[in-house]
């Protein structure tokens, strides 16, 4: 067993190594703590993802919204910090269906939308993520959180921006978040939150330019200003 053995933990915390494995990384747990807390985290993280609960929308939502959108006159839409690229292509498509995003959220249904109308101050667009994404010295890290999904991290110098993709997250509980993180001499500061719905693209607050790392942790609602669990995924930048 070599010194990689510090990166068995994750796959120890989801049962996931042979009986060898197990006993070898068992006996390191003795003395390693810091193995210890990453284990107790990782394992914490999988119990509440355990806890989420999927609630199907009342039958009569579809009549409800079809009416309302007769009724609900639709804005001219600002900026977004968190976008679904699967709701953006269908805001080019049907632009009716912002008036229906508002009636959705004004009825409370649990069906989460983003309002083009929310205060331009905390918006991020999709060209701001798509100009990182498309930069001529785009670096690029990818990595499969043991919690699922995919999570891609893009940064650009020239531009002093980082963009973090996210796929097929695991859904979490109402009273949990995804919070984003960028580290500043060894310590984390808070960088933004991010939804669990389908393919987002989150520009990272801050300043990334300079960041030793940016990672991503499960939070409580409305995030934390330091992370509170072990972080699912951590990115380490390459400094000049």
């Amino acid at each position: 067993m070599s010194s990689d053995i510090h990166a068995l933990s994750g796959a120890y915390a989801v049962d996931a190594l042979d009986d060898i494995e197990r006993a070898q990384f068992e006996r390191h747990l003795d003395e390693c703590p810091t193995c210890r807390s990453e284990v107790d985290s990782l394992r914490e993280a999988s119990g509440v993802l355990a806890e989420a609960a999927f609630v199907a929308p009342p039958a009569a939502l579809r009549d409800r919204v079809l009416a309302g959108i007769e009724t609900v006159r639709p804005l001219p839409p600002l900026v977004s910090p968190v976008v679904s690229l699967a709701t953006e292509r269908r805001k080019r498509r049907f632009p009716a269906l912002v008036a229906a995003a508002a009636v959705i959220t004004l009825i409370g249904t649990g069906v989460a939308a983003t309002q083009p109308w929310q205060d331009e101050t905390t918006q991020f667009s999709l060209s701001a993520a798509d100009r990182v994404l498309q930069a001529s010295d785009a670096e690029t890290w990818t990595k499969s959180p043991v919690t699922g999904g995919t999570i891609k991290v893009t940064r650009s110098r020239s531009l002093n921006q980082a963009v973090i993709e996210a796929k097929g997250l695991a859904k979490l509980p109402d009273d949990k978040t995804y919070a984003l993180w960028l580290q500043h001499d060894g310590i984390m500061v808070p960088a933004g939150l991010m939804t669990d719905e389908g393919a987002v693209a989150v520009v990272l607050d801050g300043d990334p330019g300079t960041a030793e790392a940016t990672a991503v942790s499960i939070e409580p609602a409305g995030g934390s200003k330091h992370p509170t669990t072990f972080p699912i995924a951590t990115f380490e930048f390459e400094q000049v």
